[in-house]
C-alpha cells in the first residue's frame, strides 16, 4: 500500500485472548522486535480479553503502560474467538489489519512473510502451515471448515484458511458493519473479496496451556458458516423431493408386482427401513432450519456480538 514519502504503514495487530497471561508478552514483544527490523513499517496492536480466567488483562494493562502502541479491551464474559477479534477489528486504524494467535504457534518471525504476500495487491492473505501443530480434533475441524467454507461459500478450493492472516482496511471496513450475534470472520472475507492467497508459513508448537477449544465450541464455529449461505436448505429441499420420487415410484412398482403376483408377501422390514429413513431425513431437515430460526431469533433479540468491560489505551465502544 502506498504511503506518502516518510510516512511508514501502520499494521493493527489485533489478538483475541484467552488464558494467555504467560505468552502474551512473548507475542508483543517479539513481535515488535520483528518490526524494528523492517523498514517502512510501523504496528499497534488490539489485545481483547476474552474473560480469560487467569490475569490475562492485568498483563494486557501493564503491556499497555510500557509500550504505547499496545490498546486492550476486556469483555464482560466469554464470547467466542472470533466476537474478539470483530471487537478489536472495531478499534484497528492500521493501513493493514494481521490477525494471530495468542499462543505463539502463530509466530512473529512469520509477520513479514504475509506483509509481502499481501503487498503483491491482494486484498487477504492466509498463513498456510508447512506443518500443523495442532492436535488430530483440531486438524479434524480445520479440513472439515476448508470444505465447508468451499462448498458452502464457494471459496477457491486451492485457498486454505488459517488463524494467521492480514487484510486491507477496505475489507476490514466492511467486516465490521457485520452486526450478528454468531459471526465467523473466514466467513466474512470470503464474502467481502476473492482477491486472496497463501503464503506458506511455520507453524509453532504452543508454548503454554492447551487450546481453549474443545468439541462443542468447534461445532459452534462449524456452524457458523450457515449464517452465511441458504445452499443446505435449497439442498434439503432437492433431496426431499428426490426421496418423494424414490418413495413414489417404488409404491409403484409394490402394486404393479402385487398385481402380477398375488403371493408375493410384504415384508415389514422393508416399511419399517423406508420409515426410518424418511423420519431421519424429516428431522435432519428440522435441525437444519432449527439453525437458521435459532440465528433468527437471537438477531432480532439483539443479542451482543461483545460486551466491553474495560479498556486501556481504547474509547469504550459496543458491539
Amino acid at each position: 500500500m502506498s504511503t506518502e514519502q516518510g510516512e511508514s504503514t501502520l499494521i493493527s495487530i489485533v489478538i483475541s485472548c484467552y488464558n494467555s497471561e504467560r505468552s502474551i508478552r512473548s507475542v508483543v514483544e517479539l513481535t515488535l522486535e520483528v518490526f524494528k527490523s523492517l523498514d517502512g513499517y510501523e504496528c499497534e496492536f488490539i489485545l481483547v480479553n476474552d474473560c480469560s480466567r487467569d490475569g490475562t488483562f492485568d498483563e494486557i494493562k501493564c503491556l499497555a503502560s510500557e509500550y504505547p502502541c499496545v490498546h486492550g479491551a476486556s469483555l464482560m464474559r466469554n464470547f467466542g474467538q472470533h466476537n474478539g477479534l470483530m471487537c478489536a477489528m472495531r478499534y484497528a486504524k492500521g493501513d493493514f489489519i494481521l490477525g494471530m494467535d495468542d499462543d505463539l504457534q502463530t509466530h512473529p518471525s512469520q509477520i513479514p512473510l504475509l506483509i509481502n504476500r499481501i503487498e503483491q495487491g491482494y486484498d487477504l492473505v492466509y498463513g498456510c502451515y508447512r506443518e500443523s501443530k495442532n492436535g488430530a480434533l483440531k486438524r479434524f475441524s480445520s479440513w472439515l471448515n476448508k470444505v465447508t467454507s468451499s462448498a458452502l461459500l464457494s471459496r477457491p478450493s486451492d485457498i486454505r484458511a488459517s488463524n494467521f492472516w492480514i487484510i486491507t482496511r477496505a475489507v476490514k471496513d466492511q467486516v465490521i458493519r457485520y452486526t450478528n450475534y454468531n459471526p465467523n470472520v473466514d466467513a466474512l472475507f470470503t464474502r467481502m473479496t476473492n482477491n486472496m492467497a497463501n503464503v506458506t508459513i511455520e507453524h509453532h508448537e504452543r508454548e503454554f496451556g492447551s487450546s481453549g477449544y474443545t468439541l462443542a465450541k468447534l461445532v459452534k464455529l462449524w456452524l457458523a458458516y450457515f449464517n452465511y449461505t441458504v445452499l443446505p436448505l435449497r439442498a434439503v429441499s432437492v433431496l426431499g423431493v428426490c426421496t418423494a420420487v424414490a418413495g413414489f415410484v417404488f409404491a409403484i412398482v409394490t402394486i404393479i408386482r402385487k398385481l402380477i403376483d398375488p403371493t408375493m408377501l410384504v415384508g415389514w422390514s422393508s416399511i419399517i427401513c423406508l420409515l426410518l429413513c424418511f423420519f431421519g431425513l424429516t428431522l435432519f431437515t428440522l435441525g437444519i432450519i432449527g439453525e437458521y430460526l435459532g440465528s433468527i431469533v437471537l438477531s432480532v433479540n439483539s443479542t451482543p456480538q461483545y460486551i466491553v468491560r474495560e479498556c486501556v489505551n481504547l474509547e469504550m465502544k459496543e458491539g
